[in-house]
């Protein structure tokens, strides 16, 4: 959860280098400075903040490690009024610590890249990629990467004709299935679905959170690998960790609510699987364009053939989330790693003010 990763780089960065402010973006698309530094052990403890808070008001923080200088970011907010309010804070660079829907899919990026700010992590075209798990698919495809067989369901079409879109998919793919919303994180709104007749309750679950939905074929005994990369032009990939969850599947409740679920750092992996899987995760993040950091997902069949399932652009960034701790176990600690990860933001940013905007 956004603010628990906020929470955990506030915490850690260097105060000798970095001067932090922290943002945090409303529900209701507002930006405002906080008055003390985002605080929270973990995702749970933040849902348990908003359901404390009847999740009326729940927000996403943004860290903005920064030495204020000459250039501005304008900032609209409303008084009581309800007029518009214009400030001004001069920022170095922005870390978008934003999981999700506009945040991690290309939307809160293009707005700095208008406003001319460095930022942390991937740019429009990488995040939106990242996001949508239909069209990362069939990039991932092209690169010759093993994606699990799967279909994607339109909303318009699904209320149309559902039987038809049933019929279809069974014929297509092989149960159990699962059934994800095309553009949403942490496991929401994804079911497993061993029968047809669950197929139709699982679409509409998804299809509550997005337009497209992603039907994909299981795949057997899956063991669930995840591999962290790092870098801009030429990234590094992490050793690669593996997630035992506590229930069926990772899901929301596996992520966050359970205790159960277990991390193995390093993976127990052969060296020729693990280092498989390092090299597939740099051509993951080459194949979406990606800068600064990715964490990517696979499953690993029982008969040994590895799937890519999907690239995180802003995955988890507290302590103690999977990203941070494949790099500590491979020799970067939690402080040097943010460090890194500015200093690819701005020489990211330095190299986009090189290209030529127009012939002029």
């Amino acid at each position: 959860m956004s603010i628990a990763s906020a929470a955990a780089v506030f915490a850690n960065i260097d105060r000798q280098r970095y001067e932090p402010v922290a943002l945090r973006i409303e529900k209701d698309g507002r930006w405002r400075l906080l008055d003390r530094p985002p605080a929270a052990a973990s995702a749970a403890d933040v849902i348990e903040q908003l359901r404390e808070a009847g999740s009326a008001r729940g927000g996403r923080d943004v860290v903005m490690p920064a030495r204020p200088g000459d250039d501005t970011l304008l900032l609209v907010d409303r008084d009581d009024s309800g007029s518009s309010v214009v400030t001004g804070l001069g920022l170095d660079v922005i870390f978008p610590v934003l999981h999700g829907p506009y945040g991690e899919d290309g939307t809160v990026q293009g707005l700095l890249d208008l406003a001319d700010v460095p930022y942390v992590g991937c740019g429009v075209l990488s995040s939106a990629v990242g996001m949508d798990k239909a069209v990362m698919k069939v990039l991932f495809k092209e690169r010759g990467l093993r994606v699990a067989p799967w279909e994607v369901v339109r909303r318009h079409r699904w209320l149309a004709d559902r039987d038809a879109i049933i019929e279809q998919i069974s014929e297509t793919l092989t149960y159990p299935l699962f059934v994800k919303p095309a553009n949403l994180g942490s496991s929401v709104g994804i079911s497993k679905v061993a029968t047809q007749s669950a197929l139709g309750a699982a679409i509409d679950v998804a299809a509550a959170f997005d337009p497209k939905v992603v039907v994909e074929t299981g795949v057997v005994g899956a063991r669930e690998i995840e591999c962290a990369v790092l870098g801009n032009e030429t990234p590094d990939a992490s050793t690669p960790g593996e997630i035992v969850p506590s229930g069926e599947f990772y899901d929301y409740h596996a992520k966050y609510l359970s205790s159960g679920s277990e991390t193995l750092i390093p993976a127990p992996l052969t060296p020729d699987v693990a280092e498989e899987v390092r090299r597939q995760s740099i051509v993951a993040f080459d194949t979406i364009d990606g800068s600064g950091l990715a964490r990517v997902d696979f499953l690993l069949g029982s008969t040994g053939e590895l799937f890519i399932n999907e690239i995180n652009t802003m995955p988890g960034f507290t302590t103690i989330s999977m990203y941070s701790k494949l790099w500590a176990a491979s020799g970067v600690t939690y402080p040097v790693l943010i460090d890194r990860l500015i200093a690819l933001a701005i020489e990211r940013h330095a190299l986009q003010r090189q290209r030529r905007m127009s012939a002029f």
